[in-house]
């Protein structure tokens, strides 16, 4: 009842998708735009990802929010071309709620991508009140990401958004540059607590339904459909 709808809340839904799908993946990840890796909840994200090879974490300029002194930290400006040597150099890129404060979205997005051999898996606001005193620029919603992923060579094998009343929206996606190898253990993952919807494709559904209410809309839409008019 007392919780933070507006930040916590969305922040401990995501925190459970991503427990369900982090130990599938192998491989070396690195979780870009990580500051200190803190999922909020007293664990580190690197905690997630029991199957790993290896786990690095970037993180931008020293004189900005971030770069922690942790060993092995890459410095990476989302915001600029991705130099040569970071190009496909991990098996998964994770990224949290790092995109809506970078003014040059596109080339973010597509930094994201082509840091990756395979997988992406991406955390963003969907609707969420302006925050950060060092830029918050953007919101995308379910169709935009699958359509920026496809944009850039992935497909889509994961799309959801938690449907928490009165509460911030957040959009968990899972895409691949290799979806025959994703589909069926993500499938598995997904059942059966979203078996009643294809998630990977329900970009319209109702995102943001539950927090952006209009009951004098709702109640004319009632009265319309018994007189039916």
């Amino acid at each position: 009842m007392f919780i933070d709808r507006v930040y916590r809340l969305p922040r401990l839904w995501a925190n459970d998708q991503l427990a369900r799908f982090a130990p599938l993946f192998d491989g070396h990840v690195v979780n870009v735009s990580a500051w200190r890796d803190e999922d909020k909840d007293g664990r580190h994200y690197r905690d997630y990802f029991t199957a790993a090879a290896s786990y690095e974490i970037t993180n931008y300029k020293a004189e900005a929010r971030g770069l922690q002194g942790v060993d092995g930290e890459i410095y990476l400006d989302l915001a600029q071309p991705l130099d040569a040597n970071l190009a496909d150099r991990w098996d998964l890129v994770f990224n949290h709620t790092t995109l809506e404060h970078v003014y040059d979205l596109q080339m973010a997005f597509a930094n994201l991508c082509r840091a990756t051999r395979d997988v992406v898996v991406l955390v963003v606001p969907f609707l969420q009140p302006f925050h950060a005193d060092y830029g918050d620029y953007w919101r995308m919603s379910p169709l935009a990401v699958s359509k920026a992923f496809a944009t850039n060579g992935l497909e889509t094998l994961y799309c959801n958004y938690n449907t928490h009343k009165r509460a911030s929206v957040y959009v968990f996606a899972i895409a691949s540059k290799q979806p025959h190898r994703w589909r069926e253990p993500i499938h598995a993952a997904t059942a059966p607590r979203d078996s009643d919807r294809d998630i990977a494709n329900d970009h319209a559904g109702n995102a943001g339904a539950r927090t952006l209410t209009n009951r004098g809309y709702r109640a004319r839409e009632r009265i319309r459909k018994i007189l039916g008019v």
